[in-house]
């Protein structure tokens, strides 16, 4: 089985919201990219969140436009095993300190986690951060095809209030 590695975190300083997946999929590693594949709705998703056309822009003004949100992107799985993408194929998951990264990031509100997967690993980590709101958020990826894009849509949207 291969092992696959997540990117570095993109996040400024002075981040309010943080939005954490579980492990980048195949095409987004081939890409370098978060959220590359065409059918992953993130980029439409958080661009309907800050009132912006973010799928239309190139990645990295997508990710610029972001930090000046003040919103910063992660993983909280460091490596793993995995063939294929799907959540459900990671094994032998290293997950990130998040614990640790937040401390860092003194202006952080809230903690979204983009699908089950991220919500599972990540609320074990920040269970004791009284300071931040933790969200689960339906993911953004096509593989969750039980819940319509505008029911998203909705639950995403409550991402603005901690901006």
């Amino acid at each position: 089985m291969t092992i696959k590695t997540a990117f570095p975190p993109s996040v400024a300083p002075d981040a309010r919201l943080l939005v954490l997946g579980s492990l980048p999929g195949e095409e987004s590693l081939r890409q370098g990219r978060y959220y590359a594949h065409p059918t992953n709705a993130f980029w439409w998703l958080i661009g309907e969140v800050i009132g912006e056309p973010l799928p239309s822009l190139a990645y990295e003004k997508r990710l610029a436009r972001l930090r000046a949100h003040r919103i910063g992107l992660w993983d909280v799985i460091a490596t793993a095993q995995r063939q294929g993408s799907l959540d459900q194929a990671i094994r032998e998951a290293e997950l990130r300190d998040l614990a640790g990264f937040v401390e860092a990031l003194p202006e952080l509100r809230a903690v979204a986690f983009n699908g089950q997967t991220s919500a599972r690993h990540g609320r074990k980590q920040l269970a004791g951060e009284a300071r931040l709101t933790l969200l689960d958020l339906p993911s953004s990826s096509a593989a969750h095809a039980g819940m319509a894009r505008d029911a998203k849509r909705e639950a995403w949207l409550e991402l603005r209030e901690f901006l």
